[in-house]
């Protein structure tokens, strides 16, 4: 376990998409019937003293609303790999679409951080709107609320410490309120994307995701994880299978696909 301060960080893939074209992932796509498979995580910060989720994703009753199955509840993942969720205090919420904030009601206990900007988008005028209610559930809303009136939120207005070392910095772009996760670790920052950039192409071409609230502040994101990554850092994608080549296994044992981000690049 790493020292206070310096932690060890974790994706867990819990789900996938792999009837995706290039077309569902990049506005500007010139070649937009490729296919372009997605990949669902959640993840996981720890050190000696404390372990923060970030995002719940989706459960088995929303992967039948949705028609998208996955291969584990995220609950029962983190399950797998010695994290009791029940037990779980803290957990930042980058966004509430469906796949990020789905699991709300699975984690009684825990305190969620999220912005301000976020909450108010998803329960706004905005959410008469079909097309940007899409990505949000109302139950998964409603439990976001039932945090908040039981004492367990807490909110954010653009930059925050969640903890020694962990950060969280607003985007917007997909969603009004989304934001991005800071890390540190003994090699560098991990910058935890999120949505702010779904795949490693998003930012390093400047290509943006279809499903965005406004295009100029996506954009404009792109260039603020590579500002707070800094030349030591590392961008982690929200759902890019390509993380799963480039950094090693763990938790070979337990059947769930995790991958450990603060470690060298292997690929």
């Amino acid at each position: 376990m790493s020292e206070d301060g310096l932690y060890e960080v974790y994706a867990v893939k819990y789900a996938e998409r792999n009837d995706r074209t290039r077309a569902d992932s990049f506005i500007l796509a010139d070649d937009h019937a490729s296919p372009h498979p997605m990949d669902y995580f959640v993840w996981v910060i720890r050190d000696a003293r404390r372990t923060i989720l970030v995002d719940t994703g989706y459960d088995v009753s929303e992967a039948d609303l949705r028609g998208r199955p996955i291969l584990a509840e995220p609950r029962d993942a983190l399950s797998r790999i010695g994290i009791d969720p029940e037990r779980l205090d803290s957990i930042i919420i980058t966004h509430l679409h469906y796949d990020h904030a789905g699991g709300l009601a699975h984690f009684p206990d825990a305190k969620i951080h999220l912005q301000d900007s976020e909450m108010a988008y998803a329960t706004g005028r905005c959410m008469c709107e079909d097309a940007l209610r899409a990505p949000y559930t109302a139950d998964h809303i409603c439990e976001a609320v039932k945090k908040v009136y039981s004492g367990r939120a807490e909110f954010h207005d653009g930059d925050a410490q969640i903890a020694p070392g962990i950060t969280v910095h607003h985007i917007g772009g997909h969603s009004r309120g989304l934001q991005c996760v800071s890390v540190a670790t003994a090699n560098g920052p991990v910058i935890l994307a999120s949505d702010a950039s779904h795949f490693y192409e998003n930012y390093q071409t400047g290509a943006p995701f279809p499903i965005v609230v406004d295009v100029d502040r996506m954009l404009a994101g792109f260039g603020r994880l590579t500002s707070l990554a800094g030349a030591q850092g590392r961008i982690i994608p929200g759902h890019d299978p390509l993380v799963r080549t480039r950094y090693p296994q763990a938790f070979e044992a337990t059947g769930v696909d995790v991958r450990r981000l603060d470690l060298p690049v292997t690929n």
